[in-house]
């Protein structure tokens, strides 16, 4: 995913949870680059049942993600996070954070900017890229992994086609839906360890809405029109709750999208998402 020229990091760890595997990172840096440099912190989807941070999802490829962030001076971390069949929500959240406070402990070695991270992320990811942007330095959800002396928070977040609220998405849903959410086999109840309806304190502190404040960092929320497993309504929704408590947040739905931005060419949505950090962190 990234082009001959680059510096790069490889599985460098950041965490070991007990009785899990390494919580690991790859971390790019284009040569020639400001110094220190602006990150973005990938954060991979597969409805936190799947996925990995080594490759995008395959209707994502021809965008070319990583290679448009590094060509804008960003450098580029792609973090891990366990998945719901290793553990239940909070722990994708703590997962990611110690990603943050690892890289920001590291920056001035690594050649970042510890005050211009941002987060983005796709599906499961858009969730936790929010999720991580709306925490930055709560103790109540910073968990217990890795570096803890360092902050969590983050300066910006783009958000794609991310859940907001699991207790809205199946009224929400397509009326071409491809999937049940209130299901007891759902990505949402498997994430929060059972139906969501029938977890509502759990299902709550998992959704990004409840940490809508004016304190929020500058957020961009990119969907498409015709999503079929996360209806659009899920960044509607978080747009409106982001607005109304006073915070800075852009809503861009995509006519014609379905999930991953399938039946539209995803390259300008992400020269979009680059030029919205460009505004938030003065790049």
């Amino acid at each position: 995913m990234t082009p001959s020229g680059r510096r790069e990091t490889r599985d460098a760890i950041v965490a070991e949870p007990d009785g899990f595997r390494p919580l690991t990172l790859d971390l790019f840096r284009p040569d020639g680059a400001a110094t220190p440099a602006p990150l973005v912190i990938w954060i991979h989807g597969g409805a936190w049942r799947m996925g990995t941070n080594k490759r995008e999802a395959p209707p994502l490829v021809p965008a070319r993600i990583g290679e448009r962030i590094l060509g804008a001076g960003y450098a580029l971390a792609r973090v891990t996070y366990r998945l719901s069949g290793e553990a239940c929500f909070p722990a994708q959240l703590h997962d990611v954070k110690a990603a943050v406070r690892w890289l920001r402990h590291h920056a001035g070695e690594l050649g970042l900017d510890p005050v211009r991270f941002a987060t983005w992320g796709e599906s499961a990811g858009g969730h936790l890229a929010s999720l991580v942007a709306l925490t930055g330095d709560d103790p109540a959800l910073r968990g217990d992994l890795g570096v803890l002396g360092a902050s969590d928070a983050v300066q910006a977040a783009v958000v794609w086609y991310g859940p907001s609220n699991l207790l809205s998405m199946a009224e929400q849903n397509h009326p071409d839906g491809l999937q049940d959410h209130n299901a007891p086999d759902s990505p949402e109840s498997l994430l929060v360890g059972g139906p969501v309806q029938q977890r509502p304190h759990e299902s709550t502190a998992a959704s990004p809405v409840t940490y809508a404040s004016a304190g929020a960092p500058p957020t961009l929320l990119v969907h498409g029109e015709e999503d079929r497993i996360v209806p659009h309504g899920q960044s509607e929704e978080l747009h409106t709750r982001l607005t109304e408590a006073g915070a800075r947040s852009e809503l861009r739905i995509v006519p014609g999208a379905d999930h991953c931005f399938l039946g539209v060419d995803a390259g300008p949505l992400v020269d979009e998402g680059i030029e919205f950090l460009n505004r938030a962190l003065g790049g």
